[in-house]
């Protein structure tokens, strides 16, 4: 059965749109037939995130809006193989994409997707209210700071008022060795913070800069933030995988010399 999910944060910058184009690519991969919907209208970047940009000619305001048919505004991407974007409008406000047409929107992409991914623009305002009550659930991404918790917590509040299931969490930007000094929480300390079940959390990586770059996916190189998204993607499949601890040190075993 097709599922909708909105990933949301309650602030900016915490890394929420490349975590949504990475967990688009990670389920694609693992043979999921996935479309990631970018929703910000005016500020859109999951085209830049997934290497596209020069593909898009029509986006989610003219499918709402009958400019054009969705099969028209999809675009698909070349290199993963079963992930589909439908872009933002570049110059369109929040407020032209009201909850009667995401319901549509929903509808048609669910026919053709397992899962869809709609890229919530950040905070908790007008667009929350319209898109929390046509999805399915919730994916809220933070960092392990008391700025961006406590603005998550906004968030969870607000869809507890929509009536949505308890949303999954994904912490980001975590500093293994800031972790096991006590200068930073731990992914578990910031779930229960939050009351929310943790789905995984992705270390601090510069192989993710790197890639935000050249305009391409972490999820293409071999790096701790990709390993991580993919046993994200795995738990978020229903698959049981372990979730390293990030307070405890890596021992590295040497063979002697001979």
């Amino acid at each position: 059965m097709s599922q909708a999910w909105m990933i949301v944060s309650g602030k900016g910058g915490v890394g929420k749109s490349i975590i949504t184009a990475a967990l688009g690519v990670a389920l694609a991969k693992r043979g999921t037939s996935c479309v990631v919907m970018d929703t910000d209208m005016g500020l859109r970047n999951l085209d830049l995130l997934l290497g596209l940009e020069n593909m898009v000619v029509f986006d989610v305001l003219d499918v709402a809006q009958k400019e054009c048919k969705l099969k028209s505004a999809l675009i698909q991407d070349g290199r993963h193989s079963g992930l589909s974007l439908l872009a933002a409008s570049q110059m369109g406000e929040l407020t032209e994409l009201d909850a009667d047409s995401l319901a549509q929107l929903l509808t048609m992409l669910k026919r053709r997707y397992s899962y869809i991914l709609v890229d919530a623009p950040a905070g908790f305002g007008y667009f929350l209210n319209a898109l929390a009550p046509v999805v399915d659930h919730a994916l809220l991404v933070t960092t392990p700071d008391d700025v961006a918790i406590r603005d998550a917590e906004r968030v969870v509040t607000l869809l507890h008022k929509q009536g949505k299931p308890q949303p999954m969490l994904i912490v980001n930007r975590v500093y293994p060795k800031l972790v096991r000094d006590g200068g930073m929480y731990s992914p578990q300390t910031v779930a229960n913070l939050l009351d929310t079940p943790l789905l995984g959390y992705i270390p601090n990586d510069v192989h993710v800069l790197r890639a935000l770059s050249r305009h391409e996916s972490f999820m293409d190189v071999e790096c701790p933030a990709k390993q991580a998204m993919d046993r994200i993607s795995r738990r978020f499949l229903g698959e049981y995988v372990p979730m390293p601890d990030p307070e405890k040190r890596r021992v590295l075993l040497r063979g002697r010399r001979s």
